[in-house]
């Protein structure tokens, strides 16, 4: 069939009759429409495990609230209607206040190269200065299965930034890693600026030189990385992924990058490209600070004399918090934040019996100090673990805390076993400095203090909700194999 002199082909990978297609025939199908480089860079930076992908949410979403966190920045999304409903439902449901732009499609606009003639239409009609600094464009699975040309899009309209990024769920393995998809393509935009010529300087630039840090972390423990920072003559940087534009500049401008999620390998790619030192870890609990101390004094060349003084200024206060607040009890853990080893540390040297530590994300030479530390108090490190593994390590190590994703909650509460979201409850509080080991071990003991209170709702309980007792019944169900 002809439309004009283009030809319309069958309909796209996920919309024929409504069926979505697997991993592997999206991915066949990005590479026969000229997305091969994307993906091979996306399979080098984020290796996928034996498993192939993480049971996480859509990718897309960490790169959708990076985008909606930044000031005067648009977002736009290209892909199926029920993707981008999912996907605004949930980011407005994480607090964000922000219209997300939306490019709709079918299969003739899709084949026929129409939806990026739209999607162009739709850039040039937002590119506004006085509103924008930059607009991102996100393809979803069906338009990077089908090859949407982001990159042909203008690298800049009305002096506002254009930055086209591909996150297909069939190459991108978690939403964590999502992120610093978004910030390596802001960060590569930025590098190019300033080595073009003078950028505008941020409004809060440092007389020190700087760390950037790399990660999304609670608001204080920056703050408390400042503290730690200012005797050796250095300050925070701003935090990647930043708030707004013209903190790429000043992190691009720090001296070291401080790798907090180790997994932002685009990221430290674009500091390394600037001439950057990168630093692993970070400065969680007493041992964990005085390694991330020596770390960042070698990289920003600081004498040895002088890191010692911060140590001893420090370490013996934060030994003190630990001291004060102790952790007793056999926990397990998992998550896909990439804090999850940072985590780990602070509960073992608390004094917990922790077993196993499970991340979504890759092992990458950056988490090694946290994983060779971790190993050596024998504890089992699992990266990219499916929530088989970590049930797994649940029903083999039998914890008296289980802190995991909703399903690893879920599974510990049916058991009788207390449990907590890490995403909400663990990694939504001050890990780093002085205030880590008590705010930690607050919720921790909460939480452990539970287990008599478990117990006494199951025995209350006790075969309400299963069974036969599951459901209203006109006469008692069969048993298994034979009549009641």
């Amino acid at each position: 069939m002809k439309n004009g002199d283009k030809t319309l082909e069958a309909a796209p990978p996920g919309e024929q009759a409504g069926v979505c297609n697997s991993r592997e025939e999206l991915r066949e199908a990005a590479a026969k429409a000229g997305k091969s480089d994307v993906l091979d860079r996306y399979a080098k930076d984020y290796p996928s495990g034996p498993h192939d992908q993480p049971q996480s949410m859509c990718p897309a979403f960490g790169s959708l609230r990076v985008g909606l966190r930044m000031r005067r920045t648009a977002t736009i999304l290209s892909g199926s209607a029920c993707c981008v409903y999912g996907l605004t439902f949930t980011s407005h449901f994480y607090g964000a206040r922000r219209t997300v732009g939306y490019v709709p499609f079918n299969s003739e606009t899709l084949v026929t190269g129409k939806l990026y003639e739209d999607i162009r239409d739709a850039v040039h009609e937002m590119a506004d200065p006085q509103h924008y600094d930059a607009i991102v464009v996100t393809n979803l699975c069906v338009p990077t299965a089908s090859g949407v040309p982001l990159k042909m899009l203008p690298d800049n309209i009305n002096g506002v930034r254009i930055i086209g990024i591909d996150v297909p769920g069939f190459g991108v393995p978690t939403h964590a890693e999502a992120k610093d998809i978004l910030a390596g393509a802001m960060l590569a935009y930025a590098r190019k600026e300033a080595e073009a010529g003078p950028v505008r300087a941020p409004s809060d630039r440092k007389d020190l030189p700087t760390v950037a840090l790399l990660g999304e972390m609670f608001p204080a423990d920056p703050v408390s990385i400042g503290t730690l920072l200012e005797p050796l003559g250095l300050a925070a940087g701003p935090t990647v992924p930043t708030r707004e534009w013209r903190e790429l500049y000043a992190a691009l401008d720090s001296p070291v990058a401080a790798a907090i999620h180790p997994f932002y390998t685009a990221s430290i790619r674009e500091f390394e490209a600037a001439g950057r030192k990168i630093v692993g870890s970070a400065p969680v609990g007493q041992h964990g600070t005085a390694a991330w101390l020596e770390a960042v004094g070698k990289a920003a060349g600081v004498s040895q004399s002088v890191v010692d003084r911060a140590k001893n200024r420090f370490l013996p206060v934060i030994a003190g918090a630990v001291a004060a607040s102790p952790i007793k009890g056999r926990i397990t853990l998992s998550g896909y934040e990439g804090s999850e080893l940072l985590v780990a540390r602070m509960l073992v040297e608390s004094g917990a019996d922790v077993r196993y530590v499970g991340t979504a994300c890759p092992r990458t030479q950056w988490s090694d100090p946290d994983r060779e530390w971790l190993a050596e108090k024998g504890v089992q490190v699992n990266y990219r673990a499916s929530l088989e593994e970590d049930l797994a390590a649940f029903e083999e190590f039998k914890p008296d805390l289980a802190i995991g994703t909703t399903p690893v909650v879920q599974k510990a509460k049916e058991a009788s076993t207390p449990a907590l979201y890490f995403t909400n409850l663990i990694s939504a509080r001050p890990l780093m400095g002085v205030p880590g080991p008590g705010s930690l071990a607050q919720v921790i003991n909460a939480a452990l203090g539970q287990r008599q209170r478990f117990d006494t709702m199951q025995a209350f309980f006790e075969g309400v909700g299963s069974g036969p007792n599951s459901g209203i019944w006109q006469e008692p169900p069969a048993a298994a194999g034979g009549r009641a």
